[in-house]
């Protein structure tokens, strides 16, 4: 399974701001720190709003912050905003007909049911603390 870009900036996008959710930060901020285009960024914001899972704020020391539950949202729940998870019916193609093309379709099938299972099973908060856990394994810079 491929994310499209606008799952993937919501995903940089909502971790960033669960990392750290008292702080607000603007969508450039969060553009200039994935280096990603902050247009396309801006519209993703506004559908994590719609979904209040981002709160945002106008003026001076404002901008977005996480306004979820980072116990309960998971890494599925925002990537269903922006993409349609459910599995499509195994198709069938030419080569299906085959014994090896019919086990292939079975694999690649299976292999979408465990993404999903997966990005089910990882919350917000899950996710953090994986983070910040391989984070504390790397090597610490000697500057």
């Amino acid at each position: 399974m491929k994310l499209n870009k606008a799952t993937r900036f919501a995903l940089f996008s909502v971790l960033e701001l669960a990392n750290n959710p008292e702080r607000h930060l603007s969508a450039t901020d969060i553009a200039n720190k994935f280096d990603i285009s902050s247009h396309h960024l801006l519209k993703v914001l506004h559908s994590l709003v719609r979904a209040r899972l981002v709160g945002s704020v106008r003026g001076a020391g404002g901008g977005y912050r996480f306004i979820g539950n980072q116990k309960r949202i998971t890494l599925l729940d925002i990537a269903e905003i922006f993409e349609d998870i459910r599995l499509p019916p195994v198709e069938a193609e030419a080569a299906d007909d085959t014994e090896i093309g019919n086990a292939l379709s079975q694999i690649m099938h299976e292999i979408d049911e465990i993404t999903i299972a997966t990005l089910n099973s990882i919350s917000v908060e899950t996710f953090l603390k994986t983070m910040h856990f391989y984070q504390d394994d790397l090597p610490k810079s000697t500057n």
